[in-house]
């Protein structure tokens, strides 16, 4: 009975035959012959058009066949692989073969305001065939993409050559090879998915130490304890213990945790070592399956540094027991070095602040003391040196401390910067700038005497806490037209 019923539902199957062989004669506009199947960009687009609009199951193998079919002489290789970008491959030449066959979502990009630059327009591609050309050999790319269901948009990149299938290999492991380097960029973990951020990179590189106003000691320990561990690989050897590391940056807001974190990452990514930030864990895949993809990257990348921002947010109930696994695991992390930074170190698992061998170093941001708060006084004296309409006397910086006990270094930066909008804005007769700064530290005192948690939550309504801000959280929302220091 079941042999019945299965060649009877043989008979009602309709095999879809190659659009190429329903062709006999095609050629492109421009009259040049594009392979021994003699057919135009339009034959498959036309095929492609038809199988989008039905009920999709494996579209790369109805694809596959109808090239095998239009292109009979042609070896054909598949990559679905998002990783590999071979319309970026600098190295390769690309030429659409027919305009009127290229498809394309062009999404609108705005520039800054504040910048030269003119608006402009994204294209990406959803059907396109392109005469490729690279070294000696000349391929025919056909590249479509479509909506993918949960997973967004999918692409499929179908090479051709006109003679074996090696060559076609070897183009696609040099384009992959590109594609995993990382070009004066930062790779980015969010939603599941890795991606490059030349605009991180672009903003860490603004970052200088000498621009971080902390105790000379505190500097120098947290600058060593990076430098020192990429540069003791043969000692952890010697010693046969894990080359591994782990910081926790921690303190209140404000107090220069970013902008260290920033220092850090520039002197390392000019060093040559890959940068990892991870954003969330967040993904429709959970959070267990893209803390491996996390760290399955980092140890194919190692030596590199991994970012973990907000530590306490980033590790909860439901995924700390894999992330420790992860960081403790037999597959080994060696070369990893691990940043986390929290504002709330209290809220850390004992497994990840306490426990030996995870985060070996916790760095405490706390307010700056007396001496740090002249260090910085004296930052802006310097900075305001070449400013004939501001009198900084010396005699102010100690006073100046003085005036701002308990204050963050977001707050002391306030002082400044809010004095010299004020300053600015005067249009008579300029007040001394001691007054103007003594006037505004009393509006922030009058701030730091709200309760904590008030603040907490305005700071946080209102600023948010991210990587490329510079150290901006937990200072009034009018510092944010500041540039950073």
């Amino acid at each position: 009975m079941s042999s019945d019923l299965a060649a009877a539902s043989l008979q009602n199957v309709q095999i879809h035959p190659p659009l190429g062989t329903l062709i006999a004669d095609s050629s492109t506009d421009s009259g040049e012959r594009l392979s021994a199947g003699d057919t135009e960009p339009q034959d498959f687009l036309r095929f492609w058009l038809n199988h989008a609009s039905a009920p999709q199951s494996v579209p790369e193998l109805f694809c596959l066949q109808d090239l095998r079919g239009l292109y009979p002489k042609h070896s054909v290789a598949l990559s679905e692989d998002p990783a590999i970008d071979i319309l970026s491959f600098p190295n390769a030449k690309f030429t659409v073969v027919n305009e009127a066959s290229l498809t394309e979502s062009l999404q609108f990009t705005a520039s800054p305001r504040v910048s030269t630059l003119p608006h402009s327009l994204k294209e990406n591609v959803k059907f396109g065939v392109y005469k490729t050309q690279w070294q000696e050999y000349t391929f025919i790319l056909h590249v479509l993409s479509y909506e993918f269901p949960l997973r967004g948009v999918k692409r499929l990149s179908f090479l051709l050559h006109d003679g074996l299938i090696g060559p076609l290999r070897e183009f696609l492991l040099a384009v992959g090879a590109w594609s995993n380097d990382i070009h004066e960029e930062i790779l980015v973990f969010n939603m599941g998915h890795w991606s490059k951020s030349k605009e991180l990179w672009t903003e860490v590189q603004k970052a200088n130490w000498k621009d971080v106003i902390l105790d000379t000691a505190f500097k120098e320990k947290l600058q060593q304890d990076v430098s020192g561990f990429f540069a003791s690989k043969d000692l952890y050897t010697e010693l046969s213990i894990p080359w591994k590391r782990g910081l926790i940056l921690y303190g209140p807001p404000g107090n220069g945790k970013t902008i260290s974190l920033k220092a850090v990452l520039k002197t390392c990514g000019n060093e040559g070592l890959p940068l990892l930030y991870v954003k969330s864990f967040k993904s429709h895949q959970g959070d267990e399956f893209t803390i491996g993809i996390v760290f399955q990257k980092a140890r194919h990348l190692a030596p590199c540094v991994v970012v973990l921002e907000d530590l306490d947010s980033l590790i909860n109930d439901g995924n700390r027991s894999f992330f420790l696994n992860q960081l403790d695991g037999l597959e080994g992390n060696d070369g990893l070095l691990l940043v986390g930074t929290t504002n709330h170190f209290e809220r850390l698992d004992a497994g990840i602040s306490s426990r030996p061998s995870r985060f070996d170093r916790k760095f405490l941001f706390k307010d700056p003391n007396f001496e740090e708060r002249k260090l910085y006084a004296e930052y802006w004296q310097k900075k305001l040196s070449q400013n004939q309409a501001i009198d900084f006397p010396t005699s102010l910086i100690d006073e100046l401390a003085n005036w701002t006990d308990h204050f963050s270094f977001a707050y002391l930066k306030e002082v400044f910067v809010s004095s010299l909008v004020v300053l600015a804005g005067l249009t008579q007769v300029k007040a001394p700038f001691a007054e103007v700064l003594k006037s505004q530290v009393e509006v922030l005192q009058e701030e730091l005497r709200k309760p904590q948690a008030a603040r907490e939550n305005a700071a946080s309504a209102s600023l948010g806490a991210t990587i490329i801000a510079g150290p901006t959280f937990g200072r009034p929302q009018a510092t944010m037209l500041a540039t950073p220091i």
